[in-house]
């Protein structure tokens, strides 16, 4: 009997509603979920324009390192953090560096000839090859025991409408981006089925509760609680969405010229509202995979809440030796890995389903950029912050590598997922395996 039969003939059965289902999937005591397989989770974190190299590296290599101020916020998690640096995006070809960089970052090939003009180099189009979350969600997917009901999440925050090189960074295949849901109306929306906008929100639970208490009488002990856990979220979720009634979503278009940015002071907020919804997507089993862009490749958010009034991008172009941009440029990344520290707490406070420990000691979160450095756009030592223990690897360190390709790291990530493949993106890259010193 097929996984989505078996589920019709539970709610017909029960004469429950679908609305049901996001609420019992990952219920032991119904059958769905298999608990005797560790539930392994990645989520790709992006944010834009490169970092500041002297706040940001860790100056030595191994297990006795120091955070600097970009990562600072980190500092209660270190011995559950990686440090890569060295690790380097060698994919060529069409388009600019901000281009490939964000086209070629979780693909590892290169861009499409296309008609897409960025800055001085030479046009381009879509990524030419799908991205490494959307390889291991295929792996996952595959399999009856990690199947999950959406496979990935996509989440944004101020992405673009427009969809281009710079806005893109998931593909399903070689032309076919994903774009991010930006929106946590429309996140709530597509994880329970009701939110329509905020001023027809409903609640999802009034017309369940008839159903939940039928379920409720065939569960354990342990699983009536994660149900009212569960069903608590939602209702806080959409009491505070209720309350964000104001809450404008404003996009910043690429920067194709100079001073065509739009701000928006609501980015912390919607940033917490999305990483919420993420925590409890996983807690709920919806995916296994996920991830979370901020703004876009040349993104011009205007930080106002940090007393930042330049557009990120804008600030990024600043040489080395204006020291007031550069602190300005580290305050920004600080907040960005500030909204790290905050996803890797809640994962680190929210107990594994079913299992042991907490879902940050099944999950990886890898924080990246698609530069090196913005005002040199380097594809060299692209940022790569890993966070959590879902695979496996030897945290607590930093690696300083000698220029490998970034294809390699990939390639790690699904090895580490339990997908072994000997090759990812441009196989010119691949040759040397998965990355070493990672285990």
């Amino acid at each position: 009997m097929g996984f989505r039969t078996s589920r019709r003939e539970f709610l017909r059965d029960l004469g429950l509603s679908a609305g049901a289902l996001p609420f019992i999937l990952n219920l032991p005591s119904l059958g769905f979920a298999n608990q005797q397989v560790r539930k392994q989770r990645l989520v790709v974190m992006f944010s834009p324009n490169g970092i500041v190299p002297k706040t940001f590296w860790p100056d030595e290599e191994g297990e006795n390192f120091t955070l600097k101020e970009s990562l600072s916020p980190l500092q209660a998690y270190r011995d559950r953090m990686l440090v890569l640096k060295g690790v380097c995006d060698k994919v060529r070809g069409d388009g600019d560096n901000h281009m490939r960089g964000i086209g070629c970052l979780l693909t590892g090939i290169e861009l499409f000839p296309g008609n897409i003009q960025g800055g001085s180099d030479t046009p381009a189009g879509w990524s030419s090859g799908h991205s490494i979350d959307q390889e291991i969600k295929n792996h996952l997917q595959r399999n009856a025991d990690t199947r999950t009901r959406f496979g990935s999440l996509e989440f944004g925050v101020m992405v673009p409408d427009r969809a281009d090189t710079w806005t893109r960074m998931i593909y399903s295949g070689p032309n076919k981006p994903i774009a991010p849901i930006d929106d946590p109306y429309q996140m709530f929306h597509k994880l329970y089925g009701r939110a329509k906008d905020q001023e027809s929100l409903k609640s999802v639970l009034d017309e369940l509760q008839a159903d939940l208490r039928s379920v409720s009488g065939r569960l354990s002990s342990d699983d009536r609680k994660l149900l009212d856990e569960h069903a608590t979220f939602v209702r806080e979720m959409e009491q505070e969405l209720q309350a964000s009634g104001n809450l404008t979503l404003s996009h910043a278009l690429p920067e194709l010229e100079p001073n065509v940015r739009q701000e928006n002071d609501n980015i912390p907020k919607i940033s917490k509202l999305q990483i919420d919804l993420m925590v409890n997507s996983f807690a709920a089993d919806f995916s296994r995979v996920a991830s979370l862009q901020f703004t876009n490749s040349v993104g011009g958010a205007k930080m106002k809440w940090l007393d930042v009034e330049e557009g990120h991008h804008e600030l990024s172009h600043k040489p080395d030796n204006d020291d007031a941009s550069q602190d300005k440029l580290t305050k920004i990344n600080k907040w960005f890995c500030e909204q790290l520290a905050y996803l890797t707490k809640r994962l680190a406070e929210t107990p594994e389903p079913g299992g042991t420990g907490s879902l940050l000691d099944n999950t990886l979160i890898v924080w990246t950029n698609e530069l090196g450095q913005g005002n040199s756009h380097t594809l060299d030592n692209i940022p790569f912050v890993l966070v959590g223990n879902g695979l496996d690897f030897k945290m607590g360190r930093s690696l300083q590598f000698k220029k490998v390709p970034h294809n390699r790291l990939l390639m790690s990530l699904a090895d580490g997922m339990g997908h072994h493949i000997e090759r990812f993106g441009n196989p010119d890259y691949c040759r040397d395996g998965v990355l070493t010193g990672l285990t």
